[in-house]
């Protein structure tokens, strides 16, 4: 209580917090201890699709001023022990997000993005009319920008719409010429998502690029020497401009499954 009652006092003031029953006092800080988790994305300087926030996104034990978004009209109050099990403790991490079992919004997913070293069935769009090839080397150096981006989707499934997002990227490696990439669809926001998906091999992916450089803009196709990922789009696999790419749903990313088997031990 002492917890939520500080984080009140000092977001909306003693006064409003004694108006609305929290319990203001001196305030210690060794006597709070901060319930939280963090993941952490490996840093990429200057990233075109990355702005920082922080925020304060509710308060424990206070009763909210009105009713939020499906509570029939009810104040609500999350108590602090609901919001503690709802932030799962984590070990170390690459970028790995929590095991939540039946998570209602996260449905996992993997897929091949792109191939490297071999050029583009297609002209992706964004290129002119060139067919592309991304180097292994400009990939590997844009690995990192991957993590933590979007994947969207277009109504047709036929192009990319990076308004429309609806999962997030959480793990990218180089398997041999295929880039894979894994993460979560938010399959409750978009039950659309699941329902078109599920239909085994019809899909695939593309990627969104920044800063891109060009080896040679004359040439009849592209080589690209370097790039910033800023997402990822999911098409239909004949829409796609490698025809090598793919997309399913269903397995847990690798991260999650590390991340859960070491809690799992921590806790013998």
């Amino acid at each position: 209580m002492e917890y939520a009652a500080e984080l009140h006092r000092q977001c909306a003031g003693v006064a409003r917090a004694r108006a609305t029953g929290s319990n203001v006092r001196s305030w210690n800080p060794g006597e709070l201890a901060m319930h939280a988790m963090a993941v952490e994305f490996p840093q990429v300087h200057g990233h075109p699709n990355r702005l920082p926030f922080e925020g304060v996104l509710t308060l424990v034990d206070v009763a909210s001023d009105k009713a939020p978004s499906g509570a029939r009209g009810h104040r609500v109050v999350l108590t602090r022990a609901a919001a503690e099990s709802a932030l799962p403790s984590l070990l170390g991490m690459a970028v790995e997000f929590p095991l939540v079992h039946r998570h209602p919004n996260r449905l996992p997913f993997e897929g091949v993005l792109t191939l490297v070293d071999v050029a583009s069935d297609k002209a992706p769009s964004g290129a002119r009319g060139h067919r592309v090839v991304l180097t292994r080397a400009a990939a590997e150096a844009a690995l990192p920008s991957l993590l933590g981006m979007a994947v969207d989707y277009k109504a047709g499934w036929d192009g990319h719409d990076a308004r429309q997002k609806c999962g997030i990227i959480t793990s990218a490696e180089l398997d041999g010429r295929h880039l894979t990439v894994a993460g979560f669809v938010f399959c409750r926001d978009f039950p659309e998502i699941k329902q078109r998906l599920g239909i085994e091999g019809s899909m695939g992916m593309s990627y969104e690029l920044a800063e891109a450089h060009v080896a040679d803009m004359r040439a009849h196709v592209w080589t690209l020497t370097q790039a910033t990922f800023t997402g990822a789009a999911i098409l239909l696999r004949e829409k796609a401009a490698y025809r090598g790419t793919s997309f399913r749903l269903g397995r847990i990313p690798a991260a999650e499954q590390a991340a859960a088997l070491r809690l799992a031990g921590s806790r013998r």
